[in-house]
């Protein structure tokens, strides 16, 4: 996601909330509606029911967002179009996706030119995009900032992302409790990033460290990988010609994580588990199946683009969360990282991305 080094270059959020559990948190209390049996990463498909839900003002919703060059941020798209076709009332307008900086903010110019009700904004890099999106906002336009946060507030009237140190928090304490329930002592637990330099990386990294801290470990040793297949491979592979005996490892990215089960797989390595980021489809089947060292994997999931969609709506419309005593929309929702094992990934596969 951005410098452009991959699809979470700049993400500052990090998991991830099933689309039907915030819908239904944006609009009624009716049960969510039912997942797709398969796992197209699109947010299922649902007639409006009533409440927030029924049909209201026209609101025409402008969408911009990196291009499509990874899995996490193809299932970006594909939610927030599913998510707008699910209301009549609203008019979706996505514009062009790109990963050039100065084309997302012409972009993002022509939709302001337009006069669209509300927009939708997965920045390439918030710090970057900042002004066009306090351009749109001081131009009456409220601006749902969209996962990687842009670093004025006044340039947004909603944030919704994910939580990574939440992220890390969960994996460290999946493998921590294993550990410690084994009586394994001074355990070998590696740690592959995705780019080491990134605040994302250092706040997954923070949340995971902290959280083994409680059980008494450490992380042996970690490495980035640049959220890349190939870098997976080549990382994995280094790690395990140079730690003979490993006892787990934390693999931030799911979409990387192919490279690493690939390394994994050609050096018949198997004496150790191995928990996975992101949530993405293939990851859930590999869980699924119990067919390799992958036993779980910590969510970040592309739903909250569709839950993103949501949220304009409302804003557009005036209306607030009808669960919520509040009349209006809060200013900022962080997700929860959520673990998916082999006990819960069924529920989990329809929301999963490929990559």
């Amino acid at each position: 996601m951005a410098q452009n080094p991959g699809r979470r270059g700049f993400l500052v959020g990090g998991a991830v909330l099933g689309v039907g559990a915030l819908a239904a948190a944006c609009t009624s209390n009716e049960p969510a509606p039912a997942a797709n049996s398969a796992p197209t990463s699109a947010a299922p498909a649902a007639a409006a029911t009533g409440g927030n839900d029924a049909p209201g003002e026209k609101v025409v919703i402008g969408f911009s967002a990196p291009a499509a060059d990874h899995g996490w941020i193809a299932a970006i798209a594909k939610n927030a179009e599913a998510a707008a076709k699910q209301y009549s009332d609203v008019e979706f307008k996505p514009v062009e996706p790109t990963n050039d900086i100065n084309q997302q903010i012409s972009a993002v110019e022509s939709l302001i030119q337009q006069k669209v009700n509300v927009i939708v904004m997965l920045p390439n890099d918030g710090q970057q995009l900042n002004q066009v999106a306090r351009q749109a906002s001081d131009a009456g336009i409220p601006v749902v900032n969209l996962d990687r946060i842009f670093p004025d507030k006044l340039s947004y009237r909603t944030w919704i992302g994910g939580d990574n140190y939440g992220m890390g928090v969960a994996a460290g304490h999946y493998i921590g409790k294993k550990l410690k329930d084994k009586g394994v002592s001074n355990p070998v637990i590696l740690e592959i990033q995705g780019i080491a330099t990134l605040p994302l990386t250092q706040d997954r990294s923070k949340g995971f460290e902290d959280a083994l801290k409680s059980y008494g470990f450490s992380v042996t040793a970690k490495q980035d990988a640049q959220f890349t297949v190939e870098s997976g491979t080549e990382v994995a592979s280094n790690l395990l010609q140079a730690h003979k005996k490993i006892d787990a490892i934390w693999n931030h990215d799911d979409d990387q994580g192919i490279g690493v089960l690939a390394a994994i797989k050609e050096a018949g390595r198997n004496e150790f588990f191995m928990v996975g980021g992101a949530g993405s489809a293939n990851a859930m089947r590999d869980i699924q199946a119990g067919s390799s060292v992958l036993e779980a994997t910590v969510t970040y999931s592309p739903t909250m683009a569709s839950s993103a969609i949501k949220l304009a709506r409302l804003i557009a419309q005036g209306k607030g969360m009808s669960d919520l005593l509040e009349k209006q929309v809060p200013q900022s929702i962080t997700l929860a990282s959520e673990t998916i094992t082999k006990e819960n990934v069924d529920q989990y596969l329809p929301l999963g991305f490929e990559s």
